[in-house]
């Protein structure tokens, strides 16, 4: 357990105004494996399309999405700290029993909803890299992932997040590394902070932004990751331990924030007109054509590093969400195997991978509200928070990211539904 001694140790040089940063430092970590829940395969696909449709016009949804991330991910983590239990936890010590098990029904699904847009995006890299045949890449993305899981199990917390820190800088290298050979234009990307549309087909895919972006598995487990790796503190050390958590979800959302956005600008610049539509493989080449090989497949590794890591954390999240909400834990195999079939069964039937990311996102547009309003009426009652509770201006800010993400996802739900009908 990692927490923070305000006193000096004895003999100890008196503390310096770089002390409090390096303090925070150690404590990075929970948001950070957060955070790669926000640049995986679904997030690639909807920037990508965003960007290659629309150019910059979409750039404001890239920043307001990451915004309300921040405080979103800031109180799961705050509640996990606080009360010393995780979001699904919390829930079942208020729910009877048949709310519980519905609750974790819903919950699970999207669990799972979540691990077929990652085990898709892993494939569909593996396929880009090496010319394995999709089903083929699902299931080595299936065994590399229960990898990363069996090292969080056997070496701790810190060594998962060491190596998802890892992962998510190859991620940003793989996207952003196109902007340094074909560099955004500062004034349209400066004029796409203006919110604004164009039409019904820019509005879905706002939504799906957003709904690739705030993700509700990472709701429920950033809080036992936060109370996982620092326990339930008091006082002094509690108020510390906030403080350098924001400092955490800060950071973290800010990289995933740029890597978004450079998502968005690489396709705004380099595939604009270019007609590769949404798919991935299209994008892939479109790419490769006009920027070069190097940095096609620098997109395609980061693509990768993508799908193993989300979907590691993925698995992570339906752990807590089960043993939260019904006190019952599934060897790491069994639950592996479980979640994997779905996408490896799609891939064996030879369904459309980029059109299975999309419907992936619907899916997760289902699971927002149960995770989102839970969290804002907990951390808003004193019984449940103490001192900690939300602040009023908090409170609204919460209310008011919860009640815009939901229309937008029903928005993001009625517009599939009529494009399919």
């Amino acid at each position: 357990m990692h927490t923070i001694d305000p006193r000096p140790a004895a003999g100890a040089e008196p503390q310096t105004s770089t002390a409090p940063r390096l303090q925070r430092l150690r404590l990075v970590g929970p948001a950070f494996v957060a955070a790669i829940a926000y640049v995986d395969p679904g997030n690639v696909a909807t920037n990508v399309t965003a960007g290659a449709r629309y150019g910059h016009l979409l750039v404001w949804v890239v920043v307001a999405a990451n915004l309300m991330a921040c405080l979103v991910q800031y109180l799961s983590a705050k509640l996990g700290l606080v009360t010393g239990q995780s979001l699904p936890e919390a829930l079942r010590d208020r729910m009877p029993r048949v709310g519980r098990l519905a609750y974790w029904a819903q919950a699970e699904l999207v669990a799972v909803a979540t691990d077929l847009a990652e085990v898709l995006g892993g494939a569909i890299a593996l396929y880009l890299l090496f010319d394995l045949p999709l089903l083929v890449g699902g299931l080595i993305t299936g065994l590399v992932s229960t990898a990363l899981l069996a090292l969080q199990s056997r070496r701790g917390q810190r060594s998962f997040e060491r190596v998802v820190i890892g992962l998510l800088a190859v991620i940003a290298l793989g996207f952003a590394a196109g902007l340094f050979v074909a560099p955004p234009s500062a004034a349209g990307t400066a004029n796409g902070f203006i919110p604004r549309f164009d039409g019904a087909d820019s509005v879905l895919l706002a939504a799906g932004m957003l709904g690739a972006t705030v993700m509700p598995h990472v709701v429920y487990l950033h809080s036992a990751l936060a109370r996982d790796r620092h326990g339930r503190q008091e006082g002094e050390q509690r108020r510390r331990l906030l403080s350098a958590t924001k400092y955490d979800v800060g950071m973290a959302m800010l990289v995933a924030g740029a890597v978004n956005l450079a998502m968005l600008l690489l396709a705004s610049t380099a595939l604009r007109g270019s007609g590769t539509g949404s798919s991935l493989e299209g994008v892939h080449a479109a790419i490769g054509a006009r920027l070069g090989g190097v940095i096609a497949l620098l997109f395609a590794v980061g693509l990768l590093a993508s799908g193993l890591a989300s979907t590691a954390v993925g698995c992570y999240a339906g752990a807590v969400i089960m043993g939260g909400l019904l006190r019952r834990r599934v060897p790491l195999v069994i639950r592996r195997v479980i979640t994997l079939i779905p996408a490896l069964a799609m891939l064996a039937a030879g369904a459309d991978p980029t059109q299975a990311l999309i419907l992936s996102q619907v899916v997760l547009s289902f699971g927002i509200p149960f995770a989102l309003v839970p969290l804002v009426l907990l951390t808003s009652r004193r019984t449940v928070m103490g001192a900690c509770v939300n602040r009023r201006p908090v409170t609204v800010a919460a209310a008011l990211v919860t009640v815009i993400v939901i229309a937008l996802n029903l928005v993001l739900i009625y517009l599939t539904a009529a494009d399919a009908a």
